[in-house]
C-alpha cells in the first residue's frame, strides 16, 4: 500500500519553536524530525499547527522538499495556554478543510500528536475519510498521579479527549511497552490496537565529541565536574530534587565546590512571568547553591550535542515521563545518564549499563549516584560508550521504516473497511 501523503497534526505547539520553553520539548523534535526524514524517502507531509505570531509566513518549507509546516490562523495569533486553545479547534478544523480543498489536496493519513490535535484529527477524517494514527507524548492520568500542588491537575476536558481516543482512533502509537501498559491499565485500551515504536534520534547531530572541545566551544573550564539538566521548567521535571541532592554533595563533598557546576538548559531565567522558575531561584538560594546551579535559558537545538559532550553526567529527575528524549540524544553522544525510576526512562536507560536509575523524588539516592559517577572517570567512559551503543537502535532512517510500515499497515485496513458502507458522521469531535 503506497503512502503518498500525511496530515501531520500538531495543533498547540510548532515543530519549529526553540526549545526548552513551557510547551516545547521532544515532541516537537520528534515531529520536525519524522517530517524530514519521510520527506525525504518522497512522501509529502504537511504539519499543520496553530499560529502564534502573525508575522511569520503561512507555509514555511523548512524539512525538507516535500515536508511544509502550516501555520494555521485559529484564535489570536499569540501563545495561548493549551486549555484556551480548546474552543478555536473548530477554527482550526475548518481553515484546514478549505487548504485542503484550495490546493487540490487528498491525504492519506492524519497522524496526530497529543490529545488537542487527536480531536482534531477526529473531524478531519470525518470529512476526508483517511484513517487516523495517534500519539499522546504524555497522559494526563499519568500526570495527575504525580501532580505537587493543587493547581497542576490536568483538566477533566483532556482526560475525557484521550478516553475518546483511545476508543476512536484506528491506532495509538505507544513510545515505549510501560506506556502501551499503562494505556492499557488506566484507558482500557486494547493492546492489539497499539503499536510500540520509539521516538528516534538524529545521530549525525547527537554524536561523541572531544569533550575538551565542546568546553572550549561553550566556554567552560575543562577541569571542572559538570552534571547537565535539559528540559522544561516544570515541577514534573523534578529539578527541586536535583538541588536539594545537590545541596547534600555540596555537605558531604566539600572540596568539590570548587570546580563542580550544574547547568540547567529550559525556560526563560528572566521571565517575571515565569512562577516555577521563579520558585526554582528562590529554592537554590534557600539551599545555598547559588554558586553552584546555573540557569542558562533555552538553547537551540543543534548547540546541544555541545553541553551533552561538555557534561560528565546528565540528569533527569523527573517525575514522568513517557519517553525521555534527552536522555537518548545525550547517550548518543556518550554521556552517561542518571534517570527517575519513572515511565519511559525504565525502558530507555539501562541500570549499570548506560546510566543509573533512582526512585523519584529522592534527593539522597540522586547525591549517591551523582557521586559515583562523577568520582569514577572510567564508570563513565564505560557507561557513555554502551550508551552510544544503544543508541543506534534508535537512528531516524529505522525508526522512520517502523512508522511507514504502520501507516501502509493501517492504510490497507482503512480502505479495505472503507468497501463496507461508512460509519464517519462529520461533525465536532471536540470536548467541553
Amino acid at each position: 500500500m503506497v503512502v503518498r501523503r500525511i496530515a501531520m497534526l500538531s495543533v498547540h505547539t510548532c515543530p519549529l519553536a526553540t526549545l526548552g520553553g513551557k510547551d516545547t520539548g521532544g515532541m516537537n523534535v520528534y515531529v520536525r524530525e519524522l517530517t524530514r526524514e519521510l520527506a525525504r524517502r518522497g512522501i509529502a507531509v504537511d504539519v499543520f499547527t496553530r499560529s502564534q505570531n502573525p508575522h511569520l509566513p503561512r507555509i514555511v518549507h523548512d524539512l525538507g522538499p516535500g515536508g511544509r509546516v502550516i501555520h494555521v490562523p485559529a484564535g489570536p495569533e499569540a501563545p495561548l495556554e493549551k486549555a484556551r486553545i480548546l474552543p478555536h479547534l473548530p477554527e482550526f478544523v475548518e481553515w484546514v478543510l478549505r487548504f485542503a480543498e484550495q490546493e487540490g489536496l487528498t491525504y492519506d493519513v492524519i497522524h496526530s500528536h497529543y490529545w488537542l490535535s487527536g480531536l482534531a484529527a477526529l473531524s478531519l477524517r470525518a470529512a476526508w475519510r483517511a484513517p487516523v494514527i495517534h500519539m499522546f507524548h504524555t497522559l494526563g492520568r499519568m500526570k495527575n498521579r504525580v501532580a505537587w500542588r493543587p493547581e497542576e491537575p490536568e483538566p477533566p476536558q483532556r482526560l475525557e479527549a484521550e478516553q475518546r481516543l483511545v476508543q476512536e482512533v484506528d491506532r495509538l502509537v505507544a513510545a515505549t511497552p510501560v506506556e502501551k501498559a499503562q494505556l492499557a491499565r488506566l484507558y482500557g485500551a486494547t493492546p492489539s490496537h497499539i503499536a510500540v515504536i520509539p521516538p528516534g534520534v538524529d545521530l549525525e547531530q547527537f554524536r561523541p565529541l572531544p569533550k575538551e572541545e565542546a568546553r572550549r566551544a561553550l566556554g567552560f573550564p575543562r577541569e571542572h565536574r559538570y552534571v547537565l539538566f535539559v528540559g522544561r521548567i516544570e515541577p514534573l521535571k523534578g529539578l527541586e530534587t536535583l538541588m536539594r541532592a545537590v545541596a547534600i554533595l555540596a555537605q558531604e563533598c566539600p572540596t568539590w565546590t570548587r570546580d563542580f557546576a550544574v547547568v540547567i538548559i529550559g525556560g526563560d531565567p528572566n521571565a517575571p512571568a515565569d512562577a516555577e522558575m521563579r520558585r526554582l531561584q528562590q529554592l537554590r538560594e534557600e539551599l545555598w547553591v547559588s554558586d553552584l546551579v546555573t540557569f542558562l535559558g533555552a538553547k537551540a537545538q543543534e548547540t546541544l550535542p555541545y553541553y551533552y559532550n561538555a557534561a560528565d553526567v546528565v540528569v533527569m529527575p523527573s517525575d514522568y515521563e513517557s519517553f525521555g528524549l534527552v536522555a537518548l540524544e545525550a547517550m548518543a553522544c556518550g554521556t552517561p545518564v542518571i534517570a527517575s525510576e519513572v515511565g519511559g526512562l525504565v525502558y530507555l536507560v539501562r541500570h549499570g549499563e548506560t546510566g543509573l536509575r533512582v526512585p523519584r523524588r529522592q534527593p539522597i539516592a540522586l547525591a549517591r549516584a551523582l557521586h559515583l559517577l562523577l568520582r569514577d572517570e572510567a564508570l563513565r567512559q564505560r557507561m557513555g560508550e554502551s550508551g552510544r551503543r544503544w543508541a543506534q537502535e534508535f537512528a531516524w532512517p529505522l525508526i522512520a521504516d517502523r512508522i511507514l510500515g504502520l501507516y501502509q499497515e493501517v492504510l490497507k485496513a482503512h480502505r479495505a473497511r472503507s468497501q463496507r458502507p461508512v460509519c464517519y458522521q462529520r461533525g465536532p469531535a471536540w470536548v467541553g
